[in-house]
């Protein structure tokens, strides 16, 4: 799993900002019972990118995408598979 700081880095090389706010949005339930590492259904997907677009804006929804396909790619997902639409899907795809 990328730490917070990974993120931060990655889309200050790709964006020129870090985005902090939406790296922390997106896993904000890490820690919280009874998701912990299985947070990434509640926000890693369409859906949680079009909230975070909603919330801070485009540039920011290029960030979660970033964000989240350096979570999936460490899981194993790669480029060609599905990508997950919201929560339902995330967990029909067995990616937690």
């Amino acid at each position: 799993m990328a730490s917070f700081e990974q993120h931060c880095q990655e889309t200050q090389n790709i964006l020129g900002k870090r985005y902090e706010a939406v790296h922390k949005w997106l896993d904000e339930f890490f820690l919280v019972p009874p998701y912990g590492t299985r947070h990434r259904r509640l926000r890693h997907h369409e859906a949680g990118i079009r909230e975070v677009e909603r919330l801070f804006g485009l540039e920011a929804a290029k960030a979660a995408r970033i964000h989240i396909l350096m979570d999936l790619r460490m899981e194993g997902w790669r480029d060609g598979d599905p990508f997950p639409c919201d929560e339902a899907h995330f967990v029909d795809l067995g990616l937690w």
